[in-house]
C-alpha cells in the first residue's frame, strides 16, 4: 500500500477495538510513544478524546485531545508515514478544534519539538502561536518543548 492513493473514510470518535492499529501507528510515528495502559485511558475510559481517520480498515492517522472546563490540549496528532503530505494531519486537527469550538473552548494548548517543522507549520496554518519553552522535555533526546496556543473568539463575551 505504500504511496497508494486511498481515499480516506470520514473522521470518527476511535474506541477500545481501535487499540491495536493506534499502538501500531504510535511505534511507527513515535520514538517516545504511549503505553498500552496510556492509550486505554482514552480509548476505553473516555479520560481524553480519540478521532481517527481510516481508508480500507486501515487507521491513516488520528488525534488525541483532553478537555477540562473551557481549554483543550492535544495530546497527540499522527499520520501514518506512508500517507502524509495529503492534508490528514489538517483534517483531524480541523475536526478537533471544531470539537472544541462547538463544546465553548477559549483556548487550544499543544506542544511540539523544535525539529518538528512540517508540525510546526500545521499547527501555525491554524493559528497556533508559540507562548514559551519547556527546556529538555521530551524524554527520548532531551530536545526543549515549543509551547503554543491558540483562542477561540467567543462570541457574545461580555
Amino acid at each position: 500500500m505504500h504511496g497508494a492513493s486511498i481515499a480516506a473514510e470520514g473522521i470518527t470518535r476511535l474506541g477500545p477495538d481501535d487499540l491495536t492499529a493506534v499502538k501500531g501507528l504510535e511505534g511507527m510515528c513515535f520514538a517516545y510513544h504511549w503505553s498500552e495502559d496510556q492509550l486505554r485511558l482514552g480509548l476505553e475510559k473516555g479520560a481524553y478524546v480519540v478521532l481517527g481517520l481510516k481508508a480500507g480498515g486501515l487507521l491513516l492517522g488520528y488525534i488525541a485531545f483532553s478537555l477540562a472546563a473551557d481549554e483543550m490540549e492535544v495530546l497527540n496528532l499522527a499520520v501514518h508515514p506512508d500517507h502524509r503530505r495529503r492534508g490528514l494531519g489538517s483534517r483531524l486537527l480541523g475536526a478537533m478544534l471544531e470539537h472544541g469550538e462547538a463544546a465553548g473552548v477559549r483556548c487550544c494548548y499543544l506542544d511540539v519539538k523544535p525539529s518538528n517543522k512540517a508540525a510546526i507549520d500545521l499547527y501555525r496554518n491554524f493559528g497556533f502561536k508559540k507562548y514559551g519553552v519547556r527546556k529538555k522535555y521530551y524524554p527520548d533526546n532531551g530536545e526543549d518543548a515549543l509551547l503554543l496556543r491558540r483562542c477561540f473568539r467567543i462570541a457574545n463575551a461580555s
